[in-house]
């Protein structure tokens, strides 16, 4: 369930106050300075995805400030992870100064001093979670704070776009699956970070889980590409085709077996939309690529207990609704 909270209701001499009680309530106690002499409305809406809380904050030029004062009342050591959407936020802590424009991302740490400034409207979206669920050295940890993330970078990009369609899809996990995204996540994170510290162990569960999402991202970016195949993939990452198998029996699959089923529930989608548009069987199969018609008939029948072609044309009637769900 949604918790929404706004000042668009108040008079401008009310924002003030309700909106500092506001972003207190949401992260952690902070000290927040509007810098507008009539406050512009603002708005915080949050999901609980397990002990995480993904907040989407919009809101007027305002300085935030974690103070020794209001860490001395929080025992609690969270992290947030803040993805930029719009405005440019200045940030600091442990002694650096960063730049965060839209497309970035950087990480505060609520145990220590941090101070951000925004000079115009903005928009971010906010990961809160305890620190302890990141496993990272914590002097690894602070040589990162404060420190842009550029979507423009390969495994940042990454970290960007799983958080992003994580808040996205936040209000849709039931709690189970809701754990599983979020360890992916972090996972994903301390990636990042041992890369930028060099402390990258690609042996360790938590970094072959996240390798695995990241070599699954680019297989689902490259599927309609009929060369996509283990030694690609695996040079593309730098790694050996045997490290490459093992990740995918760690998760009880294969890497041929991953990729055609992909290959095919993108088949079986658009095979629902082809026949309005004059697109035949074989087109459908290319696109997503499949080179034989005849090997994609085949595996298409033995996934779904229906030829593409029968698919096409009843596939939302009642006799294929079983297929549907699959």
């Amino acid at each position: 369930m949604s918790v929404v909270l706004s000042t668009a209701l108040l008079s401008a001499p009310d924002r003030a106050e309700r909106w500092h009680e506001a972003v207190s309530r949401t992260f952690v106690p902070l000290e927040v300075d509007l810098l507008e002499e009539k406050p512009s409305p603002g708005r915080i809406v949050s999901h609980q995805l397990g002990a995480m809380q993904v907040s989407r904050v919009q809101a007027g030029p305002q300085v935030v400030t974690r103070s020794k004062r209001l860490m001395a009342r929080d025992e609690n050591g969270f992290l947030i992870l803040t993805l930029q959407h719009r405005g440019t936020a200045v940030k600091e802590q442990d002694g650096r100064e960063c730049l965060i424009g839209p497309g970035d991302f950087s990480i505060s740490d609520s145990s220590r001093l941090f101070r951000k400034k925004v000079q115009s409207e903005f928009c971010f979206t906010s990961f809160l979670f305890p620190r302890k669920d990141l496993r990272v050295r914590d002097e690894d940890l602070r040589a990162l704070t404060a420190t842009t993330f550029s979507s423009r970078e390969a495994s940042a990009g990454l970290v960007t776009t799983y958080f992003a369609r994580m808040a996205r899809e936040a209000a849709k996990f039931d709690d189970f699956i809701g754990r599983q995204v979020i360890c992916t996540g972090l996972d994903l994170l301390a990636l990042l970070i041992n890369e930028r510290r060099d402390r990258f162990d690609s042996q360790a569960p938590e970094a072959a889980a996240a390798i695995l999402v990241r070599v699954r991202d680019h297989i689902l970016r490259n599927l309609s590409d009929p060369d996509l195949s283990p030694s690609t993939i695996a040079a593309a990452h730098f790694m050996s085709v045997r490290y490459l198998h093992k990740l995918f029996q760690m998760d009880g699959t294969t890497v041929g077996d991953w990729i055609r089923m992909q290959r095919l529930e993108r088949c079986r989608r658009d095979l629902l939309r082809s026949p309005a548009r004059g697109i035949g069987v074989a087109t459908v199969a290319r696109r997503w690529g499949f080179v034989s018609p005849s090997h994609f008939s085949r595996a298409f029948r033995a996934a779904y207990g229906v030829t593409p072609g029968d698919w096409q044309a009843h596939g939302l009637s009642g006799e294929y609704r079983t297929a549907e769900r699959v």
